[in-house]
């Protein structure tokens, strides 16, 4: 069995995933089985969440975790949830020093807290709370080449059985989403543009294009519009980044739910297929 792990990109979605799980729970209740049985128990997490930014990198090295409900007007049932999870301070100065090898430095900071952008995906993936996490909070400011570069410098974690883990959004525009209220309809229709941005996210990974990639702003189609603001789908390119720029993104799931917010989950580097056909065995 390889031990090391390929780092993966999940779309959380709303808060409400953590209630209603919908097609993207499901996945990834599916999800951390797959992990396992094809390449063990992750020893760790390294979380980047669209939900931990910061004004500067930032190691969240408390030796133990809670959720924290940084959300508000959704269901009450959403603040009796607890995802209590270990942390990894032991971690923080190997990941730290990666970081600081490739001129990106981070901070570490003896605290905890999972955003819901973790906890509400975790939930579902390791259901136990039983793997350690190191969340680690991203400059939101900087460019997407700029965060592929911070996760390629993550890249020698998996060797070590380190889970990379990003988790936002494929789309992720709330005025369109909420435009009926706190409670639009799960149901309704994918509008033509989310399922447009995923189709040329879909073909530009299986051609390694990363340089549109990058350049996702100016050459996607709709993409202001499905990303008025693009921290959702930065730890994307985290995660592609410490899977390398060889292997072609491999896409686990697919799916759009409250019309516009796209759940597509993807794997990244030489072991992204072998998870594909774990998941699909399963």
């Amino acid at each position: 069995m390889n031990n090391a792990p390929p780092p993966i990109f999940v779309s959380h979605g709303s808060p409400m995933i953590a209630v209603e799980p919908g097609a993207a729970g499901a996945f990834m209740q599916r999800l951390g089985p797959a992990i396992d049985a094809a390449f063990g128990r992750p020893k760790a997490i390294v979380a980047i969440s669209a939900h931990s930014v910061a004004r500067a990198r930032v190691l969240l090295a408390a030796p133990r975790h809670e959720a924290v409900y940084d959300f508000g007007g959704f269901d009450p049932k959403l603040y009796a949830l607890r995802y209590d999870a270990p942390g990894a301070p032991e971690l923080a100065p190997q990941v730290a020093a990666l970081l600081e090898a490739a001129g990106l430095r981070a901070h570490t900071l003896p605290q905890g807290g999972l955003d819901h952008g973790n906890w509400t995906a975790l939930r579902y993936i390791y259901p136990r709370a039983d793997v350690p996490v190191l969340p680690l909070a991203f400059v939101a400011s900087e460019k997407p080449a700029t965060q592929f570069a911070l996760g390629a410098a993550l890249a020698p974690l998996a060797a070590a059985g380190v889970l990379v883990f990003g988790t936002g959004s494929i789309t992720h525009n709330l005025r369109r989403v909420f435009s009926s209220g706190l409670r639009p309809d799960p149901e309704q229709p994918e509008i033509p543009e989310s399922r447009a941005f995923r189709d040329w996210i879909l073909e530009r990974s299986a051609a390694r294009d990363w340089e549109a990639l990058f350049d996702y702003r100016a050459r996607a189609p709709h993409a202001v519009d499905m990303h008025p603001t693009d921290e959702h789908l930065l730890p994307w390119y985290v995660a592609a980044g410490a899977g390398g720029r060889g292997a072609a993104p491999v896409r686990l799931h697919a799916g759009a739910t409250l019309g516009s917010l796209g759940m597509d989950a993807y794997a990244f580097g030489p072991q992204g297929q072998e998870l594909q056909a774990a998941l699909g065995a399963g």
